[in-house]
């Protein structure tokens, strides 16, 4: 294989006549600057001519016509980028804080770790999702643009929808789950105001009790009408959010306290007792259910970094938001839990049952508002503005960011999230399948990106059409990106369904076999701009 830096067309054009090319695309590297790379056959060598002229790049730019099929108010870069640093950690508050997050920290216990295992498992765990937050937060935050146009620059401007629909397609269960989860809370609010209300629940309509359909309606009308006051809105819900939770907390966490008394408040949960190798192998899977935990969020997590004033606040708020608070949090979740035991004769690790049993109006009424606005936040943080901007990027002058919103959430009520939630093989299924591709979406995007394209983005063809767009690839679509998706994907599926002991490790698996495929498959790409940053230099 051999390099060649051609700087004057004529000479290009000869070779062209003379020998033929086999393929000639274009690629912008950087801002100011165009190359060719003309790929031809000789006997066996293939010999890659790259072209490049700085002056030919400033009328080619002019070219770049914008396309209302790719480009919205929506989907164009953010020019205020007015968040800092601790709205991106109230943003990791309302991911943690939820009903989920809590039973996850406590449900680790389950794995035979005791109290410290656990603790380092979080921490370790966490610290991954910290690292691959703040690698999946940059492109966004530097150019301005949500997940799904970060997702052009490797899957290709129109192959970015691939990405786009699985995200947005996971964030739809969820949605509904989540939405559900937070109606249970509501439910104990009506009953504890207007008791006469617990007759509703003895007749159903598709599953779910009257009463259950009041606390699900109210539950996804009050999450809609956050939304449909956009991202200014949901950033003021989710900074007071947080910290409002965090003192809910506490309370709650003193007054289990004060009930079981602290000499019984026990930071072992677990009745085995691993020794040696079994307890690093259950560990490992700890950490490895942590990374997953949070794989959805992070992976779109351009969705809000664009947003951010500066890389250096977008690290600091994921620094905070993500080891400090997940860790703050799981050790409430932990001393409530513990202290279940001796106030209730038995662990109770779903925080809306244990509110349900208090004695206390007030703390009741708390715990309640607690975890509704807990459940709120995650959801629409995590499981709302993606789809928005994910089904947005599908039909951009058809389909706002508002109306992408909504049809996850009318979609999520179709799917009953209530006969999901209460049949976990469903749920299994279908989320892990879907979940299979995520891993190999991180793998694909962070190597493009880091590794290929060296951290440049030319921001102006992430909108075009134009064939002479960078990201046109063929007609829209990298397929080297599909080709490494598909197959990362197939082996991630059989981790999950096939090798089982592999399971817990899919995220991973598929997201380390997508980068390798895709790093060989791009190495042509990559060469053609190392070269061209050897002949500038």
């Amino acid at each position: 294989m051999i390099f060649t830096i051609v700087h004057n067309y004529g000479v290009l054009f000869d070779l062209l006549f003379w020998f033929g090319a086999n393929k000639m695309d274009f690629l912008t590297i950087h801002e100011n600057k165009t190359i060719y790379f003309m790929q031809m056959f000789f006997g066996t060598q293939i010999v890659f001519f790259i072209v490049y002229n700085q002056k030919r790049n400033a009328v080619m730019k002019q070219e770049l016509e914008q396309s209302l099929k790719l480009a919205n108010s929506d989907l164009l870069p953010e020019k205020d980028q007015k968040w800092g640093w601790y709205s991106i950690f109230a943003f990791w508050m309302s991911d943690v804080h939820s009903v989920g997050g809590y039973v996850f920290a406590a449900s680790l216990f389950a794995l035979g770790l005791n109290g410290i295992q656990v603790f380092i498992s979080l921490l370790l765990g966490i610290s991954i999702v910290l690292v691959f937050a703040n690698l999946m937060g940059k492109p966004g935050q530097k150019a301005g643009v949500p997940f799904p146009v970060v997702a052009r620059m490797s899957f290709g401007v129109f192959g970015a929808n691939i990405p786009a629909i699985i995200r947005g397609l996971i964030a739809v269960v969820w949605y509904g789950i989540q939405t559900f989860l937070a109606s249970s809370s509501f439910i104990i609010l009506i009953l504890y105001f207007v008791p006469e209300m617990a007759s509703l629940a003895d007749s159903s309509f598709i599953g779910l009790s009257y009463l259950g359909w009041v606390g699900f309606s109210a539950m996804w009308i009050l999450q809609g009408i956050v939304f449909m006051f956009g991202m200014d809105m949901i950033r003021k819900v989710i900074d007071w959010s947080g910290p409002a939770i965090y003192v809910s907390m506490f309370a709650l966490c003193i007054y289990m306290i004060n009930l079981a008394g602290w000499e019984n408040i026990s930071f072992n949960l677990s009745t085995d007792n691993l020794m040696g190798m079994d307890t690093i192998a259950q560990m490992f899977i700890a950490i490895a259910l942590v990374a997953g935990y949070f794989a959805g969020p992070t992976l779109n997590f351009s969705d809000f970094s664009r947003y951010c004033g500066s890389y250096k606040k977008l690290k600091l708020g994921n620094l905070l938001g993500l080891p400090l608070n997940f860790v703050v949090f799981s050790f409430f979740s932990v001393v409530i839990v513990s202290a279940s035991i001796p106030v209730f004769g038995e662990m109770i690790t779903d925080p809306v049952e244990t509110v349900k049993r208090l004695d206390s109006g007030f703390i009741t009424v708390l715990g309640a508002l607690t975890f509704i606005f807990a459940t709120v936040g995650i959801n629409i943080v995590a499981n709302f503005v993606a789809p928005a901007f994910d089904f947005s990027n599908v039909s951009p002058q058809k389909i706002s960011f508002k109306a992408g919103g909504f049809i996850a959430a009318f979609g999520s009520v179709l799917l009953t999230p209530w006969n999901l939630f209460n049949n976990p093989e469903v749920i299994h299924y279908t989320v892990d399948v879907l979940g299979a591709m995520i891993g190999p979406l991180y793998g694909i995007i962070i190597v493009d990106y880091f590794f290929i394209k060296k951290g440049h983005i030319d921001v102006d063809a992430l909108y075009t059409e134009s064939p002479k767009g960078c990201y046109w690839y063929d007609n829209g679509v990298n397929k080297k990106s599909v080709y490494a998706l598909l197959i990362a994907g197939f082996v991630a599926i059989l981790a999950t369904f096939v090798f089982h002991a592999l399971a817990n490790y899919a995220i991973f698996i598929g997201g380390i076999v997508a980068a390798l495929s895709y790093r060989y498959m791009m190495e042509p790409e990559r060469l053609a701009m190392h070269n061209m940053d050897l002949a500038k230099s």
